[in-house]
C-alpha cells in the first residue's frame, strides 16, 4: 500500500507511534537523592507535605528516609492520639505512621515500604474521632518524573498490633481496594 497525501503519511505514522509500548520508566527518573513529597488535591492545590532521601545499598535496593513536614499539617487530638493533618472545609487527612520497625528500603518494582510509610486516615472535619476502617494507601507507579500514588482503601486496624512477620508488609494487594477517581480530597501523592 502507497500513500500519495503526506497527510495520510502523517496520520498513519502517528497511528503507529501511538500503537508502540511506551518505554521503560526506571532509566528516566533515578531513586537517589532528596525528593519533594507533593499532596495533590481535588480543590487543584500542590501541597509539598515532605521530602524522602533515597540511596542505594550494597544489596541493589535503595534505603529511603521519610520526613514529613509537620510545618505544613495541624495537629489534631483524635482518639486519644495526636494526628498531623492537612485538610479543606469538607475532608482532614492526617497521615499515619507506620508503627513498626520496617527495613526501609525500596526497588524500581517494589514501593511497599514507602507507601507503609505514606498511610494517611480521613474524616470529616467535625468529627472527633478517628475511624481506622477509613485508611488510605497510596499505590506508587515510577513514571518518567519521579513516583505517582493514587489511593486506595484499607482498614488500619490491621496494623493496631504487630505483624507476625516483620518483615513482610501486611497491606498486600488482597487488603486495598481502589478508591474512586475523586472521591478523597488527596486525590494523589507525588515524589519528584
Amino acid at each position: 500500500m502507497s500513500f500519495r497525501h503526506p497527510t495520510a503519511c502523517a496520520a498513519l505514522t502517528l497511528a503507529c507511534a501511538l500503537a508502540l509500548p511506551p518505554a521503560a520508566h526506571a532509566a528516566a527518573w533515578p531513586l537517589e537523592g532528596r525528593k519533594t513529597v507533593t499532596a495533590h488535591t481535588t480543590d487543584g492545590q500542590a501541597i509539598a507535605i515532605g521530602r524522602v532521601d533515597f540511596r542505594p545499598t550494597a544489596d541493589g535496593r535503595v534505603a529511603f528516609t521519610l520526613d514529613m513536614d509537620h510545618q505544613r499539617l495541624t495537629d489534631h487530638f483524635l482518639s486519644m492520639k495526636e494526628f498531623k493533618c492537612l485538610g479543606s472545609a469538607t475532608e482532614l487527612a492526617c497521615h499515619v505512621p507506620y508503627p513498626y520497625a520496617q527495613p526501609g528500603t525500596v526497588s524500581e518494582r517494589d514501593f511497599a515500604w514507602l507507601e507503609h510509610s505514606l498511610l494517611f486516615l480521613f474524616k470529616k472535619p467535625n468529627e472527633f474521632s478517628a475511624k481506622l476502617w477509613n485508611g488510605l494507601y497510596y499505590r506508587m507507579a515510577l513514571t518518567d518524573t519521579g513516583l505517582v500514588g493514587l489511593p486506595q482503601a484499607i482498614d488500619l486496624n490491621r496494623i493496631s498490633a504487630p505483624p507476625d512477620n516483620p518483615a513482610v508488609p501486611p497491606y498486600k494487594p488482597a487488603y486495598r481496594d481502589d478508591v474512586a477517581p475523586g472521591a478523597r480530597w488527596i486525590e494523589r501523592l507525588t515524589i519528584e
